[in-house]
């Protein structure tokens, strides 16, 4: 074991395993993987269904071993593609499974949604690297993973959270007066609820900096993926919803701020690229050759601010109520908020449709302190089959 509590590789490159290798964070980190290709070894990747390109990335770098957490897609044509040596297993455990081998050091959880938990819990029950891409994990379970993390064993991949991991560095963090989290305040900054409850799917699609798949991209026109970040960065952190302020910055240069007692204020600027971000949870607490293009300041011309309009994206109100609340709650409010964004891109809900349905199965929930991985399951559950009936109910 290293000081940090995480154990170093056994050889010279870090083993990595890649869970959602076929999303938007998924093909970053294999992009980061290409380009340190003396640092870093894939050794695993999971894809849910894009069974096409987690078969390209298999035979590209060689994978010991995948899983399709998908079993409608067993049986693709296209695996049997795969390279001789490569292993398959099929199921959501499967994606779990393929990471616990003994050479495995580094897992990045990239998975959507609340199937990254038990894959989280897994890692950290060992004394492997977890880098931490998905931040339903921690909003809604941060409650039991965060007791289970060693010192330097969960990076975070987000960010904006990075960002903040990376102010905090050297600082003691009970001189830590607040924490700037940044948003870009999405497509749709600036509008009003009226005018929100006309825009469309393709209109909420269009971010005006990251790259991201749909449900994340809808999130940050909500403004949902800001709440949730909020309760992840309380988590990750140690400190309170009253610690941690949502600030716009348009132009998503700064990607967090930390202010101290002093009044000093350290900030996480560059470009808007998740390979940084990534490649830092690889290579801490070293830093290596850029993945991305550098930023020119002298080009840079304005940096801007403003205070996030609640009333109108009332998703990130929402997200400090169950931050608040905690217990089940945040639980519930990721679950339906899945549903709800699932139907919105499906058309069967309106836009504003989405935090009308999140609150109402907030509303018929009772918040129980969070016992287990199990509870958490079953609360799940409940939450998507009561969003489900709220949304027939307004369709």
């Amino acid at each position: 074991m290293t000081q940090s509590g995480v154990s170093s590789p056994s050889s010279d490159r870090l083993r990595v395993a890649i869970l959602g290798c076929t999303g938007s964070i998924g093909t970053q980190a294999l992009d980061v993987c290409r380009q340190h290709a003396d640092k870093l070894q894939v050794v695993a990747l999971s894809a849910h269904s894009g069974t096409e390109r987690l078969v390209a990335s298999a035979r590209e770098f060689g994978v010991r071993r995948v899983a399709v957490t998908d079993p409608a897609h067993r049986h693709d044509p296209i695996l049997q593609d795969l390279p001789d040596a490569t292993s398959l297993s099929v199921g959501a455990q499967a994606a779990v499974d393929i990471c616990l081998h003994d050479d495995v050091d580094c897992v990045l959880v990239a998975i959507v949604g609340a199937a990254g938990l038990a894959a989280s819990a897994a890692v950290l029950a060992t004394d492997k690297r977890l880098a931490l891409a998905n931040k339903e994990s921690l909003v809604v379970g941060g409650e039991l993973l965060m007791p289970m993390a060693s010192p330097g064993q969960l990076l975070p991949v987000d960010s904006e959270h990075a960002a903040i991991f990376q102010c905090l560095l050297g600082e003691n963090p009970r001189e830590v007066h607040k924490i700037w989290l940044t948003c870009s305040g999405g497509p749709f900054f600036g509008r009003s609820r009226d005018q929100l409850a006309h825009v469309g799917v393709d209109d909420a699609l269009a971010h005006p900096t990251w790259n991201m798949g749909a449900k994340i991209t809808i999130d940050s026109a909500t403004l949902m993926n800001k709440g949730l970040e909020r309760i992840e960065a309380m988590h990750l952190f140690g400190v309170g919803m009253d610690d941690i302020c949502v600030v716009i910055q348009r132009q998503s240069k700064i990607h967090s701020m930390v202010e101290y007692e002093d009044g000093s204020v350290i900030a996480h600027l560059g470009v808007s690229d998740m390979r940084i971000p990534i490649q830092y949870a690889f290579s801490y607490p070293e830093r290596w050759a850029s993945p991305a293009l550098r930023m020119d300041f002298r080009e840079l011309g304005r940096l801007d601010f403003g205070a996030p309009d609640t009333d109108a994206f009332r998703c990130l109100a929402l997200a400090e109520r169950a931050g608040r609340i905690g217990g089940t709650l945040p639980c519930v409010l990721n679950a339906a908020n899945e549903i709800a964004v699932s139907a919105f891109l499906g058309g069967t809900c309106s836009f504003t449709d989405i935090d009308r349905i999140v609150e109402r199965c907030m509303d018929d929930h009772d918040a129980q302190r969070v016992q287990s991985l199990e509870q958490l399951a079953d609360v799940d559950r409940w939450a998507r089959a009561r969003a489900s009936q709220v949304v027939s109910d307004l369709s």
